[in-house]
């Protein structure tokens, strides 16, 4: 948003530079994106001089030419070759001297001196339309006779310099989106640091009502507009704006239309309040606010025709639609040069319905990015009051009715208890009752105490971003300023032997792990639409966390699970021909609990999908699988620490066949290939493989890992390989067991290498191969002790097992 610094100083009396009034602001949180200088005429006049025409000869080489002495108050006059018919002796002119840059439009050119026919000139006389004071290219201006020679032009015709501030406005500050916005917070910045810059609202008289019976108005959907004001002004005459008007609106970038429009935007960015219009004779018929008007379709103010659905809010006259609520007029019913009575409305619209309009017809405007933010409701008759004298400046006429007026909800302020211990605890800085209260009456804060440490508050209904005490203590460091808090010189800690390990040194080994095995990490939206979880029964509706002023129907709930951000980061990925992925998150999940409270939970994801390695000559591509996934989960927990494991099959709703790994009956992970319906709807051809995490059991089973190390062997370890002819219903799980119980000191490792089943076996049988690496701490193994251990577990193997030597 655009802030004139010279339309600021009409509220509030500053001195400061506009560099250091954009260090302020930023200060104060509303921070400035750029500061670009405007001059009334482009270029300021800089350069050009009044001057007074001496001698006026015909050129001696050219016909339409002529040659003239122009004194600009210097000693010695200039010779200035001049082509305008109307130049004469004895007048005084506008004389560009050499160096002075002109400016026609974009570009622009610089007076040198010249010869012009072999005539030397030394300047420019000018046209109003070369320095940008009209249109006319008659001639040269001709001043008034009286003027001074050697007067600077720029002083004669009072051009005016201006700083426009770009004020990069947050969502939650939506009473700031005005002239008389930044000036409540400057002037309560000043009042804190010893300046005492009062704010000066325009006086705004009460309009002398008429008694003839104001324009019928209906609301039909007193949610979607709680309060409605409009008044009918009669007799006014429909032409351009005054010249201050007009700048105003200019400095800031607004196109002036005529006097009436622009006096609805003056108050806009005066007051914050947006405004519109109506020809009278056109709802004659009387005003009806709701969404009546499905199907029918309109022609808005920028020529934008729209079809309305039965969610717009409308306003409508004798069952036709005549204004998009809150986002824009209908062009039939606006303001033409032959109004010549009005209806003026203002209101207050809920803000998810002007949203909602905005977002579905792509519809953006000064109007409805202000509305969907929260205006003041207690402002609109204000503002209206406002116009209303304003167009009786500017346009004439009078007030032709009573002010119609509609209101379903009593705006009170908000109540809030705050607390001064909890301030300081937050700010790390007591600033003591005195400081704090001085920064809650700048802010017209109202309070009273309640006890020694708590006041209990009432913020105005314009700051809709101040509902908790934690918005509160936000305002008063804000005022106060985020550099005036002390840093402390040193850091204090208690030395603690066994702390455990902190969260964030555990986030960070497990993300280096999963990046360093080829993941790369994603973060997904926290919000998202509620539709995902329809047709899952475990995601009860009533434990959606839902959003009370959603953007949209796309972002209207917190997450309840991170598979969906997955699915869209890989549906996108798979678009832009990247299919081959490994992607984790790490965030959180919300619901409502059945007491009505909230809850949150941690969780890492897994994502894969494509091929396990790229395609190459000597290594052919190879498909991610259940089992590619497996490894990458024992990974983890083996990294962990995770002992004494059960695993167990999974009814995982998101999984067609999936596995869940418990330690003491806590779910750690579940894991498995994603059904390909939920594929599907997600727009994924291709499979994917995801691992659900539970956050805090990970945490809570590495904070309990007891690490145990023993020094690397100096001696040569040996291998052994044995061939078991076995059951089929024997699991190489079972050997593995057998093989460590039986052998506890010098059996290192067990691998399996072959399984084969066949013809060539009795029925029912199969055959394991397998590796035993033996080692010892201590010496080198002997073959007498490695043939001992062998006949040991082959002994192990035949008693339990049943097996037999190949």
């Amino acid at each position: 948003m655009n802030i004139s610094y010279n339309w600021l100083k009409d509220y509030i009396q500053f001195e400061e530079s506009p560099q250091k009034l954009a260090e302020i602001l930023t200060d104060l949180g509303l921070e400035i994106g750029g500061i670009q200088k405007k001059e009334s005429v482009k270029g300021g006049l800089e350069g050009l001089v009044i001057g007074e025409v001496l001698t006026c000869d015909k050129h001696p080489d050219a016909d339409k030419l002529k040659v003239t002495t122009v004194h600009i108050g210097n000693e010695a006059p200039l010779n200035i070759v001049c082509g305008a018919p109307n130049v004469a002796i004895g007048q005084k002119v506008v004389v560009a001297t050499i160096g002075t840059v002109l400016y026609s439009g974009e570009e622009s050119f610089k007076i040198k001196k010249s010869k012009i026919r072999g005539v030397l000139s030394e300047g420019m006389l000018c046209g109003e339309d070369e320095i940008g004071l009209g249109n006319s290219h008659e001639g040269i201006m001709e001043l008034p006779l009286n003027i001074v020679a050697g007067t600077l032009a720029k002083n004669h015709f009072e051009v005016k310099t201006d700083y426009i501030l770009e004020v990069d406005i947050t969502p939650n500050r939506a009473d700031a989106l005005s002239h008389i916005g930044v000036a409540r917070d400057l002037a309560a910045y000043f009042q804190i640091h010893g300046k005492g810059n009062a704010i000066n609202h325009p006086v705004v008289p009460k309009f002398n009502q008429n008694t003839t019976p104001a324009t019928p108005v209906k609301v039909v959907e007193p949610v979607a507009c709680p309060k409605y004001c409009g008044i009918q002004i009669s007799g006014v005459s429909v032409k351009p704006s005054p010249a201050w008007l007009q700048e105003k609106l200019k400095s800031i970038g607004l196109k002036p239309i005529n006097n009436i429009v622009d006096i609805t935007n003056f108050v806009l960015m005066e007051m914050g309040q947006s405004l519109h219009a109506f020809d009278a004779k056109k709802v004659a018929g009387g005003i009806t606010v709701g969404k009546n008007c499905a199907g029918q379709k309109l022609l808005l103010l920028d020529e934008t025709e729209i079809e309305l659905t039965a969610d717009d809010l409308v306003i409508s006259s004798n069952g036709k639609p005549v204004c998009l609520a809150g986002v824009m007029g209908g062009k039939e019913s606006g303001v033409t040069n032959q109004t010549t009575d009005l209806f003026l409305e203002a209101a207050y619209f809920n803000p998810i319905a002007i949203r909602t309009s905005s977002k579905r017809h792509h519809i953006k405007s000064d109007s409805s990015y202000r509305f969907e933010r929260g205006l003041d409701p207690n402002n609109t008759e204000l503002a209206l009051q406002r116009a209303v004298d304003l167009i009786l400046q500017v346009a004439g006429g009078y007030v032709a009715s009573e002010l119609s007026k509609t209101q379903s909800e009593n705006f009170t302020d908000f109540e809030i208890n705050f607390r001064y211990s909890q301030c300081a605890k937050v700010l790390g800085e007591d600033l003591g009752a005195e400081k704090i209260t001085a920064i809650l009456d700048a802010l017209n804060i109202s309070y009273e105490p309640i006890n020694e440490d708590e006041l209990a508050l009432k913020v105005p209904q314009y700051r809709v971003d101040v509902q908790r005490e934690c918005d509160v203590i936000e305002e008063i460091l804000r005022i106060y300023g985020y550099n005036n808090i002390a840093i402390p010189t040193q850091i204090n800690s208690s030395i603690v032997l066994d702390a455990p390990l902190p969260e964030d040194k555990f986030q960070t080994i497990l993300s280096d792990t999963l990046t360093q095995n080829g993941f790369n990490e994603i973060l997904c939206n926290s919000l998202t639409k509620p539709e995902l979880y329809k047709d899952f029964d475990q995601f009860n509706e009533e434990q959606h966390i839902e959003l009370m002023n959603p953007l949209s129907s796309d972002l209207s709930i917190l997450r309840r699970s991170l598979l969906f951000g997955g699915l869209e980061t890989i549906q996108r990925n798979q678009n832009m021909k990247s299919s081959d992925l490994k992607l984790y998150e790490i965030g959180k999940i919300y619901l409502k609990n059945e007491q009505g409270s909230y809850h949150e939970e941690k969780r890492l994801n897994l994502f894969l999908t494509g091929n396990k390695n790229a395609p190459h000559w000597d290594n052919p591509a190879k498909k991610t699988n259940f089992f590619t996934l497996k490894a990458y989960v024992n990974l983890l927990l083996e990294k962990i620490g995770a002992k004494s494991l059960k695993v167990k099959g999974s009814e995982n709703p998101f999984f067609s066949d999936s596995i869940a790994v418990y330690q003491k009956k806590k779910l750690i992970v579940e894991y498995g290939e994603v059904k390909s319906s939920i594929l599907k709807k997600a727009g994924i051809k291709q499979a994917v493989y995801v691992a659900d995490f539970n956050w805090s059991v990970l945490l809570e089973i590495a904070r309990n890992a007891k690490i145990k190390y023993t020094e690397l062997s100096k001696f040569h370890p040996v291998k052994r390989d044995l061939s078991l002819l076995l059951d089929q219903t024997v699991s190489y799980k079972q050997i593995e067991a057998l093989a460590y119980e039986a052998e506890r000191n010098f059996l290192q490792q067990v691998e399996l290498f072959d399984v084969y089943q066949g013809d060539k076996l009795p029925e029912n049988k199969k055959s394991y191969a397998l590796s035993f690496q033996l080692q010892s701490q201590e010496e080198t193994l002997k073959d007498k002790q490695i043939d001992k251990v062998m006949d040991k577990l082959i002994a192990t193997f035949q008693d339990k097992l049943g097996a037999k030597l190949r």
